[in-house]
């Protein structure tokens, strides 16, 4: 996709200056042109009404949900989204009790009765079975194999929930505007189980990548859990989302030809704990 196509639907909607690529990675093109931001999705998400129907649900979210400028475009068959530009998390300063807040809120609010299913039950497979033979894709296609059956069909869980969730949350979903911080990134919004949007950084936890200060700030911004046990709802999310870290972490690691870091490593060892487990 040309950067100079993105960045004149930026300028359509305000944007002025020289186009600047914010990021460029697993398929997924964002390009800043000022203040507007134009997002080129991933070739295999969807383009049509339910993404419609997920950016009209974060227009409802005033406070909650960064809101798009416009509907979305489609470019040689491919979703582009087009958003104000906010500042992103500084990951010296991770705001872990902003965005426990921040979910809450989510969590809490009223579903939109044209509200889809959230967008990412076969994120887990995808990732999975796009990795090469290796040491490493045996430990983490072992792990995969023992979650349950739902989660490595990518199809609907048995009980998802009631709720509105983002479906992909992690601290890069966040950014600050003038009223305070805000979610993006929410083209898997929908219907489903809260425990998705809290098992990444459980399973960080879980994993040892993410300490206990951060965890424990997240829990007290997220406020009282429905759940009565936490760990009981956040196991199987928790377990996916390991697998899936591990996973993309092992893809970028062979994409730019490096060796794991010790944070990946740890992804991959948390992937061999649920084997024995």
């Amino acid at each position: 996709m040309d950067i100079a196509r993105l960045a004149a639907l930026g300028r359509d909607a305000g944007g002025t200056g020289e186009p600047d690529v914010l990021y460029d990675r697993h398929g997924v093109l964002v390009v800043r042109v000022g203040a507007v931001v134009v997002k080129l999705h991933q070739a295999d998400r969807e383009a049509g009404p339910a993404l419609a129907r997920r950016l009209d649900a974060a227009r409802a979210l005033p406070g909650i949900a960064l809101a798009p400028l416009g509907p979305p475009h489609r470019l040689d068959g491919r979703a582009v989204t087009v958003w104000p530009y906010a500042e992103p998390v500084r990951p010296e300063a991770p705001p872990w009790t902003e965005a426990g807040r921040l979910l809450a809120a989510l969590h809490r609010s009223p579903v939109p009765p044209d509200a889809p299913p959230w967008g990412r039950p076969g994120r887990v497979a995808r990732v999975v079975g796009r990795l090469a033979p290796g040491t490493e894709t045996d430990v983490i296609r072992r792990a995969f194999a023992a979650l349950p059956a739902w989660i490595r069909d990518g199809t609907a869980p048995p009980d998802d929930g009631k709720v509105l969730i983002h479906g992909d949350w992690h601290l890069g979903q966040m950014v600050r505007a003038e009223t305070g911080w805000l979610l993006i990134d929410v083209e898997d919004l929908g219907v489903g189980d809260p425990a998705w949007d809290l098992a990444r950084p459980a399973a960080l936890y879980a994993a040892g990548v993410l300490g206990t200060d951060a965890w424990t700030a997240f829990l007290d911004g997220y406020g009282p859990s429905p759940h009565t046990d936490l760990w009981a709802a956040l196991d199987e999310p928790a377990r996916a989302l390991a697998i899936q870290i591990a996973a993309t972490c092992v893809q970028s690691a062979r994409e730019e030809d490096r060796d794991l870091d010790d944070a990946e490593t740890a992804m991959v060892d948390a992937c061999a704990r649920i084997i024995r487990a």
